[in-house]
């Protein structure tokens, strides 16, 4: 007789009969694990270099236990594990069961083959999934172990610099009986209670639910696993009700985001590439349905230099479509501080590698977690062979909710992509009942397209997909009462969303994060380092290529150019380049752009002699004469700086065809030069025919006009004022200025030079000025003026040493333009 059931009992004694927590002495979830056997030895040694396994395993091993410390911080420590199976398991599913605080890695017969990481639920090993008496019951292992977590080793909170003490725990390291039928039981339980409890007391769907589970709990004896089958049926009946055909499909994609340096430096991303990848592969060879977009070209060409046996595998599984190569650059870069010209390698230098290892390009651009996109991209997506684009990063935003989860893009030219944002907010979903409700319940274009994309895999510290996701979703698949889960490719979303695209919305120009405003200006040093090695590489292809024509011996420097814009372009990544990651990888960073300084040097010495070999060795008797070069593409007429003939520095004004160069003898003669005048209170005017500009004591410019106009520039007779303002954002403290600093304005009024004369005119005039800031930092400001030049360039020095209060500061231009708003471009418009 059935006996009247009440809905919070029922739920809780399903959670409790599954609970690892509660009862495990006695449920369900207690029988996962057989019987269990230790190691037959462990041992290890300790390296502060991330080495081959080749190098490591012929170290010598010392003696290691079970709940012993390793560590610090970023150091590695191999562990051979030795191990026997025992007899008594044969036709038992066996595992070698890893726990650590680190980031692990198996290796076997001198292959990696599975990572290992606590945070991201991969804690063992399969040895056999039925122990036959003809496979080996000895072998031995090696673990790779990184003292680091999935995230770094942050002091107290994941985003905070990295404790350099940190230890890691090994807390496990065990054989196993693994038992496979409680597992599959474990996971039918799991959804059936989550459809219980989400789907609401008002849905029919939710009782049936929650009345199966009870009913397994009845059938289910956990000492006698000939209960199981009768249990599992109960799970398939409702599991086999179908959807009608108007139900969402959520297409499901294994992913794994691994941001090529954040909380980790570049050397550590290479090993995490690896460790998730090689999980992805074993998981290939087990689930043939499974599909996985991965993107960045630079963390498959580390993987193709330091795991070629890995790399091999994955090709393989390229070739069967299941390992999908995506996005189309180099690194998934930042959407806005690169230069259009880096824009365009990025996609250049990523579809030439696509093509080149996989013989295919990407046909979709892939970037979820930038922080905002350029209105000039979706021009570039059309000129490398890409009309679709995926990322989810503005449902980060701060205050507006963007309108839209499917939609045309339309760039600066008119050219659209068609973008679609995962309508569940992430790309690091694990398959669970909550998230695919999600996906349909948060889509914004219901009624427009019925099909959403579902990126399920631990990510940003890698990691990737699990069994437990795939077998999830599998009971999902097509199931009354929930979204139709398919494993799908990006291909096929991006198809069927074309062929319901006839009523989307279009979304013109820029696509802002409402968050993440401060990292334009964080790390300054990496933001300068950028636009000069942008500029260099531009120089050395300029003279280079005017060197080929000029000299048919002259080869071009194809190969290292090559090499050069690869490391600029890694340096592009969305966390180095905003300057959102740790020290490490920032002294890292600027490693790279001294190489490519130096090396970029002797390039442009090499196309300079080609094509100027004549010209650099004049006749005795000459007068003495300056090659000047000009790199862009219009005639430039500067003043520039010289050797004199007595070894000092002189100025000289000379005019440089575009793409071209000078020889500069005799330097012009400017129409009027430039005239600085001192007045009786201190005040300094500077003009040369072009503009007159005059500042007070204190630096402020209180005149700034164009001379043949007499139309004054500056508002309120103020302008260069320099001000501090408090920086205490919400969390991301490196990251963000929030709105409610501009309600702290200080202005910075203490004088400690005031305004001087630097140089008195002619070719250029400059003045200078010091101002304290706070309680100890200092600022100093030149203004310079050059003949005929229509700008003034202001050199601002500022030595920081408040570094116990957050503050950052800001200079303020007023100019008397009668409106309220500004039209700025963007990087090739």
């Amino acid at each position: 007789m059935a006996a009247i059931k009440h809905r919070r009992t029922a739920l809780e004694r399903v959670e409790k009969f599954i609970s690892d927590t509660y009862f495990t002495d006695c449920n369900l979830r207690g029988r996962l694990f057989g019987d269990r056997c230790p190691l037959a030895s462990l041992s290890y040694f300790q390296t502060p270099r991330r080495i081959p396994y080749e190098e490591a395993v012929v170290q010598e091993f010392g003696p290691a236990q079970v709940g012993q410390s390793f560590g610090p911080t970023w150091e590695t420590c191999w562990f051979k594990v030795e191990l026997s199976i025992p007899s008594a398991w044969a036709g038992r599913e066996v595992h070698f069961v890893w726990e650590s605080d680190g980031e692990g890695m198996v290796w076997r017969d001198a292959q990696p083959v599975q990572g290992l990481t606590k945070e991201g639920e991969k804690t063992s090993y399969i040895l056999t999934r039925s122990l036959k008496e003809s496979e080996p019951h000895s072998l031995t292992l090696y673990v790779e172990l990184a003292c680091n977590g999935l995230f770094g080793a942050g002091k107290g909170s994941m985003i905070a610099p990295p404790d350099p003490d940190r230890r890691v725990t090994l807390s496990k390291a065990e054989l196993v009986v693994f038992n496979r039928d409680v597992y599959e039981l474990l996971v039918d339980l799991e959804i059936l209670l989550d459809m219980a409890q989400l789907l609401g007391e008002e849905n029919q769907r939710s009782f049936q639910a929650l009345y199966t589970a009870n009913q397994m709990v009845n059938v289910c004896d956990v000492m006698d696993p000939s209960t199981f089958p009768a249990t599992r049926d109960l799970a398939a009946a409702i599991f086999s009700q179908r959807n009608g055909e108007s139900q969402h499909t959520v297409h499901a994609m294994g992913h794994c985001h691994i941001d090529s340096a954040w909380l980790w430096p570049y050397e550590e991303t290479i090993r995490k590439c690896a460790r998730s990848w090689v999980t992805v592969v074993q998981l290939m060879e087990h689930n043939p349905e499974l599909t996985f977009a991965c993107s960045q070209a630079q963390q498959f060409e580390w993987v193709r230099r330091s795991y070629p046996g890995l790399y091999a595998r994955i090709q393989d599984f390229v070739a069967k479509g299941q390992f999908i190569p995506v996005g189309g650059t180099w690194v998934e870069m930042d959407g806005n501080l690169p230069s259009g010209e880096s824009m365009v390698r990025q996609f250049l230098q990523g579809q030439r590698f696509f093509q080149e290892q996989f013989g295919r390009i990407c046909s979709e651009f892939w970037l979820p977690d930038t922080f905002g996109y350029s209105a000039q991209l979706p021009q570039l997506m059309h000129g490398c062979g890409i009309q679709r684009f995926l990322t989810q990063k503005l449902s980060w935003n701060l205050v507006n909710s963007f309108p839209h989860h499917t939609f045309f893009w339309e760039g600066i030219d008119g050219s659209q992509v068609l973008t679609h944002f995962p309508p569940g907010d992430s790309y690091g979903m694990h398959g669970r009942v909550e998230e695919v409700l999600k996906t349909v319940k948060n889509n914004k274009d219901k009624g427009r397209v019925n099909h959403s994309a579902f990126l399920f895999g631990f990510g940003d510290g890698g990691g990737g997909p699990t069994q437990k996701m795939l077998d999830r979703m599998k009971r999902m698949s097509d199931t009354d009462g929930l979204p139709r889960v398919q494993i799908s490719t990006p291909d096929q979303l991006f198809s069927v969303l074309e062929k319901e695209s006839s009523q989307l919305c279009t979304w013109v120009g820029e696509l802002f994060l409402e968050l993440h405003n401060g990292t334009y200006t964080t790390q300054a040093q990496i933001k300068k380092g950028n636009r000069e090695c942008e500029q260099i590489l531009h120089d050395v292809e300029v003279l280079s290529t005017l060197a080929v024509a000029q000299d048919k011996e002259f080869q071009y420097p194809a190969s290292q150019l090559q090499q050069l814009w690869r490391l600029l372009l890694l340096n592009q990544f969305h966390d180095v380049l905003p300057g959102s990651c740790i020290q490490l990888v920032v002294e890292d960073a600027l490693q790279y752009y001294t190489e490519i300084r130096r090396v970029g040097a002797q390039l442009q010495e090499k196309a300079v002699e080609s094509m100027c070999r004549d010209l650099l060795q004049p006749e005795e008797g000459s007068t003495q004469s300056t090659l000047v070069l000009n790199t862009l593409s219009w005639e430039r007429t500067e003043v520039i700086s010289r050797p004199g003939p007595n070894g000092k520095e002189t100025l000289a004004l000379v005019t440089v065809p575009s793409m071209g160069y000078a020889l500069v003898q005799e330097p012009l003669v400017p129409p009027q030069l430039v005239k600085v005048y001192e007045g009786e209170d201190g005040s300094i005017t500077m003009e040369n025919g072009v503009i007159s500009v005059c500042m007070d004591t204190m630096g402020h410019l209180i005149s700034l006009r164009l001379m043949d106009f007499e139309r004054e520039s500056i508002a309120n007779g103020c302008a260069n004022q320099f001000a501090l303002f408090d920086d205490v954002p919400l969390y991301w403290d490196a990251w963000d200025v929030m709105d409610y600093h501009l309600e702290t304005r200080k202005p910075v009024t203490t004088m400690l030079k005031p305004l001087e004369v630097t140089l008195a005119g002619g070719l250029r005039g400059s003045v200078r000025f010091s101002l304290k800031v706070g309680k100890s930092s200092t600022l100093t400001q030149e203004i310079i003026l050059d003949a005929m030049c229509p700008y003034l360039r202001f050199q601002t020095q500022l030595a920081w040493t408040r570094c116990c209060t957050p503050g950052h500061e800001k200079c303020s231009l007023c100019l008397s333009i009668p409106h309220g708003d500004a039209l700025l471009l963007p990087h090739l418009g």
